[in-house]
């Protein structure tokens, strides 16, 4: 923690666009430093994600990538979720994200599929909430495995 917390102010927010793609979410997390610990990380990280404006949204979903299928997949496994992935995206002009750190591997297709098609029925207020929510998990769990990688030092 010591690393992080004592990094310039622009490699903190830096690394932290590796977690969130807002700079906003970034500065605003950044500028709490110093934390004791990771849980008072992770609860500043949640306190900045759940204030994300639709802009900081825009500008975090843009970062996101599509959900990768685990290697080996049918090209079928590859030929619905492109499908899926295109009709989230025609309805609600950005990229499907679902946060899948509880999830087994051989479990995730099913769970991105299963997301997408109960997700394409929402309306976009409440899809863009279920979005952030989702944003926050991911941004939480990336911070959480970045730090225990570089043994509680720094964001990588």
């Amino acid at each position: 923690m010591d690393g992080f917390n004592g990094m310039p102010a622009d490699e903190a927010e830096h690394a932290l666009l590796a977690c969130c793609g807002s700079h906003h979410w970034a500065r605003r997390v950044a500028a709490h430093r110093p934390y004791p610990d990771l849980e008072s990380l992770l609860a500043a990280a949640d306190e900045a994600a759940y204030d994300l404006t639709p802009g900081d949204l825009a500008e975090a979903l843009a970062c996101e990538s599509l959900t990768l299928l685990p290697d080996g997949a049918y090209s079928a496994a590859h030929t619905a979720l492109s499908a899926a992935h295109a009709a989230y995206e025609s309805r609600f002009g950005h990229v499907f994200v679902i946060c899948l750190d509880d999830t087994a591997p051989e479990e995730s297709l099913d769970q991105v599929l299963a997301g997408i098609r109960s997700r394409l029925t929402n309306d976009p207020d409440e899809e863009r909430i279920l979005t952030a929510e989702e944003l926050r998990r991911l941004a939480r769990g990336r911070l959480t495995r970045s730090f225990r990688a570089a043994g509680n030092c720094a964001v990588s």
